[in-house]
């Protein structure tokens, strides 16, 4: 059991396994008279897969760029590793050091090399000396396949080696928390499996994940719990057998069946 030296935030410490990771109580955000973020109260627990789905323009990723305060939410609160990142008061550097966020593009350096791009922030955030960054970041380059293109620059691979690379660099950071946000949508169809297999692999290695995605087989396989989302509200929530496979909500029907069948025509649809 990891413990807390007086004087210290509860963001320099994973979370005690009872303790949710993220907490999101009342949340909304307004982007002038647009409000995309209505109510939502969300929890997830350590070592719990999240995929968050729902329509385009329902507040996803919104919601999960919130988590780590890269939008200020309107109103509500958003508690991460026992932090209150929406206390203005609280040190977001130090709770983002654990916090791990894989975009839709992949934010990679282009003139730095991969093994650079993987240290860059160990050495200047986490303070490691260059050989232990090396050494991290050379680890998780494995871990997502690409040990052997550590010298290479970004424009040398491919959209899906690109972003094992975000996913590397951030796993370099030791996270506690990994959050995604549409990892696959920029890649072309080939290019989505292998991304999908390294995502697999960390849930099944006990990662705590938040993923906002339009995968769904991924989301049924690897989700212990699915939130679908729509007009800036959580819809329902559940298994991926319960809110995938028998859908409580007509809303969440209709989305599915859309997805599913992109030939499928709602009998609404004139």
């Amino acid at each position: 059991m990891t413990t807390t030296t007086a004087g210290t935030s509860a963001a320099d410490a994973p979370a005690a396994s009872t303790a949710p990771v993220v907490a999101i109580s009342g949340l909304h955000k307004s982007f002038g008279p647009r409000h995309v973020l209505r109510g939502i109260d969300l929890e997830v627990a350590a070592g719990e897969v999240v995929c968050v789905i729902g329509p385009s323009g329902s507040g996803k990723s919104t919601l999960l760029r919130c988590v780590n305060l890269l939008e200020q939410p309107t109103e509500g609160t958003v508690h991460v590793l026992g932090a209150e990142v929406t206390d203005p008061d609280v040190d977001i550097d130090l709770v983002r050091t654990h916090v791990g966020m894989v975009f839709q593009q992949f934010n990679l350096f282009g003139h730095l090399s991969v093994l650079e791009n993987c240290t860059l922030a160990q050495r200047t955030v986490l303070r490691r000396s260059r050989a232990e960054a090396e050494e991290v970041a050379r680890r998780n380059l494995a871990l997502v396949g690409l040990a052997d293109r550590a010298g290479s620059t970004p424009g040398q691979l491919s959209g899906g080696q690109q972003q094992r690379v975000a996913i590397a660099r951030a796993l370099s950071m030791d996270p506690a928390l990994m959050l995604f946000d549409e990892p696959t949508s920029a890649l072309d169809p080939e290019l989505v499996g292998d991304v999908l297999t390294v995502m697999r692999d960390l849930a099944e290695a006990g990662m705590t994940m938040v993923v906002v995605t339009h995968e769904m087989a991924f989301a049924r396989e690897v989700a212990d719990r699915v939130v679908f989302m729509d007009e800036g509200v959580v819809v329902e929530q559940g298994t991926p057998d319960q809110v995938i496979g028998a859908p409580a909500h007509e809303r969440t029907r209709s989305f599915l069946a859309r997805v599913l069948d992109p030939t499928h025509r709602h009998p609404a649809a004139g």
